[in-house]
């Protein structure tokens, strides 16, 4: 009997739902260690990734720990995704899969990252950094409404059906109102295509199931929409709040 993989994630962080999604797709059974912010570089997290981000899985089938999403991504589709639900056996489309996978982890997710971080975390507005992620971030958007409107208009990055490479784009993408401080209605504005893809991936049974599981996780950690505790505004007093719940943890130890 196949036993459960266990997903390390703190719930507010994109990249880990992207790992939940292709596990809800595949119907591969697996549990989730939610850890808070404070603690993804200590033990014993910090143990399984040396880097100190999440996600990571501990597949206890295969005596595998993996962290970066897109490795993960990869191992899942090759481990578990032997009827190619969400992939391809033909050679073209595999290495297609993989393409828009790199290009959604070197070109959306660190960009898009930057542009939340500048809009939304970072105590000092700095419009000369905003700028350029906000256009950034629509550059993005041009590229993938670009390719779905190829060939008459393409349902799917890849193919004829929804694969991995699709999932990947999702949780960043439905941040685009957050990062481009726009109403959610104008998140895609000047994109038809890509609105219209996103729309279809948001109606999936596995993004509707992560997302309740997000916010769930979310609430049981006190924890505003954009990752931050309740009456806390941006990073830098998130971190300093933090530094002060170690430091009166240590001095009550030594009252101990």
């Amino acid at each position: 009997m196949m036993k459960p993989i266990r997903v390390w994630l703190a719930p507010p962080g994109p990249n880990p739902w992207k790992v939940v999604q292709v596990l809800e797709e595949l119907a591969v059974p697996y549990e989730i260690k939610s850890i808070r912010f404070e603690n993804i570089k200590k033990p014993p997290f910090i143990n399984l990734n040396p880097n100190g981000r999440v996600p990571a899985i501990e597949d206890p089938n295969t005596d595998i720990v993996l962290w970066e999403s897109g490795a993960i991504i990869n191992y899942l589709v090759e481990q578990y995704d032997k009827s190619h639900i969400i992939s391809y056996d033909t050679i073209k489309e595999r290495h297609e899969c993989d393409q828009w996978l790199h290009f959604q982890m070197s070109g959306q997710g660190p960009y898009f990252g930057q542009a939340g971080w500048f809009t939304v975390l970072h105590a000092e507005k700095l419009p000369s950094a905003i700028e350029r992620y906000q256009n950034e971030v629509r550059r993005v958007h041009g590229v993938l409404d670009g390719w779905l409107q190829r060939d008459g208009g393409r349902q799917w990055l890849v193919g004829d059906k929804m694969t991995y490479a699709d999932l990947a784009f999702t949780v960043w993408n439905e941040r685009s109102d957050a990062i481009l401080e726009c109403a959610p209605e104008d998140k895609f504005r000047g994109f038809p295509h890509l609105e219209a893809w996103h729309e279809r991936m948001t109606q999936r049974p596995s993004w509707k199931t992560a997302m309740e599981t997000r916010a769930r996780l979310m609430d049981e950690q006190g924890l505003m929409w954009n990752g931050m505790p309740k009456n806390i505004t941006n990073m830098a007093e998130y971190e300093a709040k933090i530094k002060a719940d170690e430091e009166a943890a240590a001095a009550a130890a030594v009252k101990e």
